[in-house]
């Protein structure tokens, strides 16, 4: 099955609007908390919408350092409604599922889904790359080296991790990413499905997010639109010493020179804020 690049990438920054189906999300913005979940995801996603989302993240396994796994079952059970109640709406985003796991992935793309934003670069699950091989849909690998051994928690601050080393971090990135496309191409995912995240806040210290991002450029030579998600993430909070509710002005310093450095899709919480960022962004860069 050909599958046609999803989005023009070059022309403009892409946004991704995380809506999250969890009660322990680091951002605080976790969905469970709500009475009702369905109907504020529906919301959510038409607001994000509005203000300018691209793509549509559902998430319902916390990813911050240190969360608990979610089983599969559980994972599909706050996923699927409000999936189902968003696709109801054909609202004009691509809907992405924030998972890991074959077979979450392929109930929501039953459900409706078009896109697969996988953590762990198939290392976790490599049946993923199967699934997205065979629904030809678009699937963002996510550079990841997380161990809890290197994980350290900080009441305000959050998460994050210290000691983790790399010889070259860029090269290192790249490897094991390399790693990951090899996988999907075993399993049929063509070039132009792949989407590459370098992971930012995932198993790397503030100094080596702080790096990634000013020499994300290096990414480039692998060939592949690159996401970023640096929205509200510790390592802003470790830099700024303010907790994540007050992280907007370093997320939008971050994602600025993200998209300068090459960023194709900012992954963000604040949709509206970061929409205008990119444009900005975009005016500059891109003219």
């Amino acid at each position: 099955m050909q599958i046609q690049p999803i989005l023009p990438f070059g022309t403009r920054t892409f946004v991704m609007g995380i809506i999250n189906l969890t009660p322990d999300s680091f951002s605080g913005d976790g969905l469970m908390k709500k009475e009702n979940v369905v109907e504020a995801a529906t919301r959510q996603a038409v607001q994000f919408v509005r203000e300018g989302a691209d793509i549509l993240d559902l998430g319902a396994e916390s990813t911050r350092p240190g969360a608990e796994p979610v089983d599969a079952q559980v994972e599909l059970e706050r996923l699927l409604p409000a999936l189902q109640s968003i696709t109801a709406l054909h609202l004009n985003a691509l809907i992405s599922i924030d998972t890991y796991k074959a077979t979450v992935a392929e109930e929501c793309l039953k459900a409706g889904a078009n896109m697969i934003n996988d953590i762990w670069g198939l290392k976790k699950d490599a049946q993923l790359a199967q699934v997205a091989a065979s629904h030809a849909v678009p699937l963002v690998l996510m550079h990841n080296r997380s161990h809890n051994k290197f994980f350290q928690q900080s009441e305000t601050l959050g998460g994050r991790y210290i000691g983790t080393t790399y010889q070259d971090l860029m090269n290192e990135i790249c490897s094991d990413l390399q790693e990951s496309i090899a996988i999907a191409h075993t399993a049929g995912v063509q070039d132009q499905a792949i989407i590459l995240d370098p992971g930012i806040g995932f198993g790397k210290t503030v100094e080596q997010n702080l790096s990634i991002i000013h020499h994300l450029q290096e990414l480039r030579k692998l060939g592949y639109p690159i996401l970023l998600g640096v929205s509200r993430k510790s390592f802003i909070g470790y830099t700024l010493d303010l907790p994540p509710e007050e992280r907007l002005e370093g997320t939008a310093a971050a994602v600025a020179l993200g998209i300068n450095n090459g960023a194709d899709i900012i992954r963000v919480h604040d949709v509206k804020a970061m929409a205008r960022v990119a444009r900005m962004s975009d005016a500059i860069v891109r003219h």
